[in-house]
């Protein structure tokens, strides 16, 4: 029996194990304590440690490059704690310049992420599938990534390089820039907010290393099955919105019911039983302690 808060978890399997199998991974986006316990719970082979989702919840703000790098290598800390399987981390881009990016590496790779996501936007960064963001040089790209996996500790650690150059300066400059990233030892690719099947395909028939593809419900790219993205060639979808997304819309509904009604009498089975939140949360642990220690 460990105290309260202590996890004696057996040690987290490596994400290079899973993208091994050859399968397409599909990963929850991951927000708060409550989110990944409950996505841990379910048994998933990966989580992602959404941004824009993490941003909203833990600071209220949007994801436009307000958080800085402590409030980050936290969450990531958190999340990761409470986590038995791989977490790929947001870690924008690197939060400044090469040392800023060695120093994120570390600390993420410390806090116990299993795979860091980096991109290649200007700072500040906005949310991907959203209108606006800028790229920086290429070259600047490829000298982040040199740094990530120079500064890595082991090599189980995955960089994951994002480009966001598809949704202003087009598909076939995505694809450079990726190719770049992938010859600067990046272990994972990540091509932002393609806009068609065909692009996927395109994607998908290009690169050899593992690609992830970002699954945003109403977004920029379209929503296929699971099936379909692994035969494109895809290793890693995320959706990192549907659990802010519902939880959303779960807050929405409830807070209009007991708003009518000054009441939360009929709301029925809409919400989380209690007793089982409670197991959610572990408080059995904190109730067994509390025996072993009455005096």
């Amino acid at each position: 029996m460990t105290a309260p808060g202590n996890s004696n978890a057996s040690p987290r399997p490596g994400m290079r194990d899973l993208l091994a199998r050859k399968r397409l991974i599909a990963a929850p986006g991951v927000f708060d304590m409550i989110s990944v316990r409950i996505a841990a719970r379910m048994g998933f082979d990966c989580l992602y440690m959404t941004g824009y989702g993490t941003v909203a919840s833990y600071l209220g703000l949007p994801d436009a490059g307000l958080a800085t790098y402590t409030d980050m290598v936290n969450r990531v800390g958190a999340f990761c704690s409470a986590a038995p399987m791989p977490v790929i981390c947001d870690g924008d881009t690197g939060y400044g310049g090469l040392l800023n990016v060695a120093h994120t590496v570390r600390g993420y790779e410390r806090a116990g992420a299993s795979v860091i996501q980096l991109e290649d936007q200007e700072f500040p960064k906005k949310c991907g599938h959203t209108p606006g963001r800028r790229v920086i040089p290429t070259e600047d790209m490829v000298k982040k990534i040199r740094v990530a996996v120079e500064a890595r500790q082991s090599r189980d650690f995955l960089i994951l390089a994002r480009t966001d150059a598809r949704t202003t300066l087009g598909l076939d400059e995505a694809l450079r820039r990726a190719e770049a990233y992938a010859r600067a030892g990046a272990d994972i690719l990540f091509v932002e907010s393609p806009e068609s099947e065909k692009e996927l395909e395109t994607i998908g028939k290009t690169f050899d290393l593992p690609l992830l593809v970002n699954v945003v419900e109403t977004g920029r790219t379209p929503v296929l099955p699971a099936d379909t993205l692994e035969q494109m060639g895809f290793s890693i979808a995320i959706y990192p919105a549907i659990g802010f997304l519902a939880a959303g819309k779960a807050l929405e509904d409830a807070y209009s019911h007991l708003k009518a009604n000054r009441s939360s009498l009929g709301i029925g089975d809409r919400l989380y039983d209690f007793p089982r939140f409670n197991t959610l949360m572990d408080f059995e642990s904190v109730w067994e302690f509390d025996k072993r220690h009455a005096s």
